[in-house]
This record gives structure tokens, C-alpha cells and sequence, in this order.
């Protein structure tokens, strides 16, 4: 059987490579929050360019920072919220020993034909496409080795770069940040519950038929081999030049694929960057990669809601309640006025009742600006502990507002 063992070869070269990013990163981010004038635009790209060479989750972790106001200077938020998991993928001495460990010697007996070149290859694993011998076509997701001790690997460097910001910058406490994030990250190496998560979703989403859930294979699913129809579909970014009334399809089928599930059942699908749906000509939607799904409490939903009514009626007393709701404390007027900078700002495009661009009031310059503001306002009001649920929906809400 293969061994999932990380050796002491493999994490030094990982803690090396991922360094290297982070010490890079860190002299321009204190030299920054110093006051000293750096080419940020430059150094971003440099950052983006070494982690996107990585595999294992230290990409995701990049992106869901990005998504968090303050906490990463906004050049490196910007960049690390296009970055993208299109790494390098693993070669056909790995794919053979993997399935061999996950379906037994004799695996290719269940296949017409597999392909042994990856179609995809992301952060945690890679994607091949086959033909059973039922004829269906299969897509095949295989976990790249050691992910364990890689994803141990990128969480210990994680703290360290956290506890730095920390050290000297005062806007957020990051303590449930990164207890939130390591928790989804340990969760999406079980393929199985991901498969659990995929079937939750098509229950939930069962008479809204314009959005798609491959179908899982369980015959040929394990841990770390997730087995599901093929589907084709244009890249979702390729739908920017269609006509109005696809691209408005296209957005409210989007729009109820997320949403629909939380309000509904308290699901929320916690990676919502394009590379995650495939669109059809008449607008129907396919999501994929369900390994990280957030769940919440009641309580927290109906505080979404509550804030939502409260913004649009000025009820600072319903905005507060609505606050505590989804997990703040110790709520003082600075905070609570910096926090409703930042959810006018995301919810900015639902408070009013008509047809608008989401460009109208939310523009990456206005992001910027709030951005700042929200993060200044905080470091002078001794800063905020952020709930860990605040961690994947404000990434669902800035990654579908960034599409």
C-alpha cells in the first residue's frame, strides 16, 4: 500500500519553498505598515508567482485572506484573489500507484479507456477523464500524495505569518481566522464526505433544474478517489462577452446555487472561485468541488437576514442584535460603525430594488477605500475578534461579487 507518511525530506523542502514565500512577503508588509514607500504592485506579482507553484492548500489559504479586510496589504489581496490552483499535474507513475491503492491491482479491468494525462490539476489533487466499461463517462479525481503533511506543513507557516500580523497590526484578533480555516482544510482530504456534501446539495437544490451536481460513482469513490460523471461546460469567464440576457441567467442561476443552500439548509459552499462551475448555452449551471462546505447555525442565518433589514431601514438597534447574531462581541460605536462600512459594501447591490451593475457601488476602488477605513477604524477601537463564520461567508459573498 502506498504510504501517506510525510518524511523529513519532504516537509523541510516544503517549509522551504513556503517560506520562501512568506519571507518574502513579510519585510514589504512591515516596511508598509512602517511607513515606508514600496512597489507593492511588484512584489504582489512576485508573491502570486511563487505560491501558485505550489500545491497543497496554501493557495486557498492566500485566496480567503485576500477576501478579509486589513489583514494582507490590498495590492496582495487583489492579486492572491485571482490566484488560481492550476498547478503542475503529478505524472502516470503516480496515477497508477493510486489507484492501485485505492481500487487494487486490477483497476484498469473496471475502465474502456483512461486517460493518463490529467485533464485538471488543482490544489489538492488532479483530475483524469475515463470510460467504464458501462460506457459512462467518469471524471476522476485522484489526492496528490502526502496532502496530510502538506496541508501540517502550510498551516504551520500560516500561524507564524499570523502571529506576526498580529505582533504589528492591532485591527483584527486572527485566532478564530485561522482555527476556521485549518478545520475545512484538514476536512476536504476525505473525498467520501465530499461525495456526502455533493448529494446534501442535489437534495437541497433538487427543483431548481438549471443547476447541476455531477453525479457521484460510489463504486469507484474512496478517501482519496472521488468518482463522478463527466460533465462539459464553457469556463464561466467566457460567458463575459455573451448577450445580456445569458449573462443575466447565468448570474441568478449563480446567485440561487449559493444561496438557496444557506437559507434553506445552512450550507454554504466555501469556494466560490470561477473555476468552480461550468455554464451551458442556456445558461445552466454545474458546480464542482464540494470538499469545503461551511455549516450554520440558525441563529447566524437569521442574523444574515436581520442585517439585511436593518441596512435597509437605517435600525442601528436591528444592526446590532443582527452583529451579535453572527458571533461579534464586545460591540463599540467605532466597531460597530466600521463593521456596517464594510456589509453596506457587500450587500450593497441587493439594497436596492431595481436592475443595476454590480460596478454601480461596489468598484475595486470603492473595495479599496473601504477596505482601509474598516481596517483603520478597528486598530483604533482595539480591534475585533472576527467569528469563524464570518471567514467563508465573506468569502462567498467578495468571490461571487469578484465573478
Amino acid at each position: 500500500m502506498e504510504s501517506e507518511t510525510s518524511s523529513l525530506g519532504q516537509r523541510l523542502k516544503r517549509y522551504g519553498n513556503v517560506s520562501l514565500g512568506g519571507a518574502s512577503l513579510l519585510p514589504t508588509f512591515l516596511l508598509k505598515s512602517l511607513g515606508v514607500k514600496v512597489d507593492p504592485y511588484q512584489h504582489a506579482d512576485d508573491i502570486t508567482a511563487v505560491l501558485g507553484n505550489l500545491k497543497g492548500p496554501l493557495m486557498k489559504i492566500a485566496q480567503i485572506l485576500g477576501t478579509v479586510p486589513g489583514i494582507l496589504p490590498e495590492e496582495y489581496s487583489e492579486k492572491l484573489r485571482k490566484l488560481q490552483a492550476e498547478a503542475p499535474s503529478m505524472g502516470w507513475p503516480f496515477v497508477k500507484r493510486r489507484m492501485a491503492t485505492e481500487l487494487g491491482s486490477s483497476w484498469q479491468d473496471h475502465f474502456k479507456h483512461f486517460e493518463k494525462t490529467a485533464r485538471f490539476a488543482a490544489s489538492l489533487g488532479q483530475v483524469h477523464h475515463a470510460v467504464d466499461q458501462k460506457g459512462r463517462a467518469l471524471a476522476l479525481k485522484l489526492q496528490y500524495p502526502d496532502m496530510k503533511g502538506i496541508i501540517e506543513a502550510d498551516l504551520l507557516q500560516f500561524k507564524g505569518l499570523l502571529s506576526l500580523y498580529n505582533k504589528f497590526s492591532k485591527g483584527l484578533e486572527t485566532g478564530e481566522i485561522y482555527e476556521e480555516i485549518k478545520k475545512h482544510l484538514l476536512e476536504e482530504l476525505d473525498y467520501e464526505k465530499e461525495a456526502f456534501h455533493m448529494e446534501v446539495f442535489r437534495a437541497v437544490l433538487k427543483d431548481f433544474k438549471a443547476i447541476r451536481i455531477p453525479t457521484v460513482v460510489p463504486e469507484f469513490t474512496t478517501k482519496r478517489l472521488l468518482t463522478l460523471s463527466w460533465e462539459e461546460g464553457r469556463p464561466l469567464l467566457e460567458f463575459k462577452d455573451a448577450p445580456q440576457t445569458l449573462k443575466n441567467t447565468v448570474a441568478q442561476n449563480l446567485f440561487e446555487a449559493w444561496y438557496v443552500p444557506f437559507y434553506r439548509a445552512g450550507l454554504l459552499h466555501g469556494d466560490p472561485h470561477p473555476g468552480n462551475y461550468r455554464g451551458q448555452e442556456d445558461g445552466t449551471l454545474t458546480l464542482f468541488d464540494f470538499g469545503c462546505v461551511r455549516v450554520f447555525r440558525p441563529k447566524f442565518i437569521q442574523g444574515v437576514i436581520d442585517l439585511y433589514r436593518s441596512l435597509l431601514t437605517n435600525d442601528e438597534a436591528l444592526m446590532v442584535f443582527a452583529y451579535e447574531s453572527w458571533g461579534f462581541k464586545n460591540l463599540q460605536k467605532p466597531v460597530i460603525t466600521a463593521l456596517t462600512l464594510w456589509a453596506r459594501f457587500l450587500y450593497g447591490p441587493l439594497l436596492y430594488d431595481r436592475v443595476m451593475s454590480l460596478q454601480e457601488n461596489s468598484t475595486p476602488e470603492a473595495g479599496k477605500a473601504i477596505a482601509a477605513t474598516v481596517h483603520k477604524a478597528l486598530r483604533e477601537a482595539g480591534g475585533i475578534s472576527p467569528p469563524r463564520e464570518f471567514v467563508f461567508m465573506d468569502r462567498a459573498a467578495v468571490g461571487l461579487g469578484s465573478v
